[in-house]
């Protein structure tokens, strides 16, 4: 774990181990309220999601051309983070996979897909987007044990924004005409290699798969090495649904296999999430050749809190904004920027707000902040917050005890910080959060601006001109007013600079899988 230990939120105080009420090995602190304490806080007992809903198969191979192969030699593990359970083992694709799978998906496009009527298509949208609606708790409580994330997330957030976004391009799929201002014929480009993050599994497919299909194009897609759990069922989602064999295909492995995937001369589309780093690579393996390429990468938001904003609401979006999924958020929240005259006020609030997250079992129905997805990830943000420290930053987190086994990080916040350090500049993809103040909203945009980074923000402010002023001089793709990190399949998604380019999301995120 960590150098020294660790400050996390306080859970609610655990029966005896003679108890009835005790919490099994698995289950940390959460869930149901009892009557208050003599404090006259809530006391809360576990109140577990059962597990019961999911079968899991002890191992899974590649979905190709419709079928599952057998899992092969060459296999990973993917394992619970928030106990180190192991899970499945996985296949890894080799390159005579991914040509397969390529193939595949150029057949069912030349002789398939690409004829299929656009109120067909539309048609096996719905279909699938009933389904992941039908099948719903099994997902996500799968998407829970394979990312960590708490299951209220996947169960409110990721899973039915995962239907919506199917559903919302299935009646896309015979407007295509009017999705392109001037084109009244765009055709689809043809095989789409699509390589997602593991901090939205599912809906990231979503993301991607949804609208590729719409407009006609098949796809080979590749879930994180971390969490191919939800992709793997949507394969099947695929099979119930009746779609063409072919017209998707999933391939799971490593950084390797998503390499070998973007640089494969038959895919026409390379559509990546994930880290500015990789976004580099991949734009260098694309460079010169006649592929088309969006890249949605990494960011550090600034969420802006002026004198005027209604404090409590500003608060409850800052706590969404860094620890909504652990912060494991392209678009996270990770830099408060409050105004001087308010901003001991703020953190007073906030950090009373932070005292009261609980930290704990995922599947727990009352967890708010769940585990760290990988044992690498864990690593990476204890590095950064080590650095903040020894830049001088002020680290605070509400205390209580992590538990023994899994990859968790305490909801923090550094004070002290100015724009030189470390942790206000890099992306930290956890629960981390670095406060800076300033006087006027010229400074507060200026010190917006100041990162290479270009995807998000927020605007917290009673003054709907001052909101709109301040939205005009942010250099963000998305930006929220009095409000942070909500999402509508209408609504376009992407950044700048080294945040990427292109968009996903709405009548734009049709553009990057059609001809003129």
């Amino acid at each position: 774990m960590s150098d020294r230990p660790r400050p996390t939120p306080r859970p609610a105080p655990r029966p005896s181990p003679d108890s009835p009420a005790a919490p099994t090995a698995t289950a940390t602190a959460t869930a149901t309220a009892r009557p208050a304490s003599a404090s006259g806080a809530l006391v809360y007992a576990p109140a577990p999601e059962s597990r019961a809903v999911v079968s899991l198969r002890p191992a899974y191979g590649l979905f190709i051309d419709g079928e599952f192969t057998e899992p092969g030699e060459q296999t990973l593990t993917t394992v619970n983070p928030a106990d180190e359970e192991a899970l499945a083992e996985v296949a890894t694709a080799t390159e005579a996979d991914l040509d397969r799978a390529v193939a595949a998906a150029r057949r069912a496009f030349d002789g398939v897909w690409s004829r299929t009527s656009p109120s067909e298509r539309g048609k096996y949208l719905y279909r699938i987007s009933r389904i992941i609606q039908d099948r719903a708790r099994e997902l996500a409580v799968l998407e829970s044990l394979d990312n960590g994330k708490p299951i209220k997330e996947t169960r409110d957030v990721d899973i039915p924004l995962a239907a919506a976004h199917f559903f919302y391009y299935a009646g896309w799929a015979d407007k295509l005409p009017f999705a392109l201002p001037g084109v009244p014929a765009p055709r689809p480009l043809g095989v789409a290699a699509q390589v997602i993050p593991w901090n939205f599994p599912l809906l990231m497919l979503a993301w991607k798969i949804a609208p590729a299909l719409a407009a006609g194009n098949t796809v080979v897609l590749k879930p994180a090495e971390t969490t191919p759990l939800t992709a793997l069922v949507f394969a099947e989602i695929c099979q119930e649904a009746g779609l063409p064999p072919g017209v998707v295909n999933i391939v799971t492995g490593a950084g390797a296999t998503g390499r070998a995937l973007v640089a494969h001369p038959g895919v026409d589309k390379v559509a990546f999430t994930g880290s500015t780093g990789v976004g580099r690579e991949i734009a260098r393996t694309v460079a010169g050749t006649r592929k088309r390429v969006t890249l949605e990468l990494g960011g550090k938001g600034a969420n802006i809190v002026y004198a005027d904003a209604a404090l409590d609401q500003a608060v409850e979006g800052i706590v969404t904004g860094i620890f909504f999924n652990q912060g494991h958020v392209c678009c996270a929240g990770s830099r408060l920027l409050v105004q001087e005259s308010v901003a001991e006020e703020v953190l007073h609030r906030l950090k009373e707000r932070m005292a009261r997250l609980r930290l704990g079992d995922p599947l727990d129905k009352n967890t708010d902040i769940g585990a760290v997805n990988s044992s690498a990830q864990l690593a990476r943000i204890q590095d950064l917050a080590r650095t903040g420290r020894e830049e001088g930053g002020e680290e605070w987190s509400p205390s209580c005890e992590l538990p023994s086994r899994g990859y968790w990080f305490a909801p923090t916040i550094f004070t002290g910080i100015t724009q030189a350090h470390r942790i206000a500049r890099e992306e930290i993809f956890g629960p981390v959060l670095s406060v800076l103040t300033f006087r006027t909203p010229q400074e507060a945009v200026e010190k917006a601006n100041n990162t290479p980074y270009g995807l998000s923000a927020g605007i917290w402010s009673e003054k709907g001109s001052r909101v709109l002023w301040t939205a005009d001089r942010l250099r963000a793709g998305v930006i929220w007013a009095n409000t942070f990190n909500k999402f509508d399949p209408a609504s376009p998604f992407g950044g700048y600079r080294e945040s990427g380019y292109g968009r996903e999301g709405g009548r734009h995120g049709l553009e990057a899988y059609l001809n003129g």
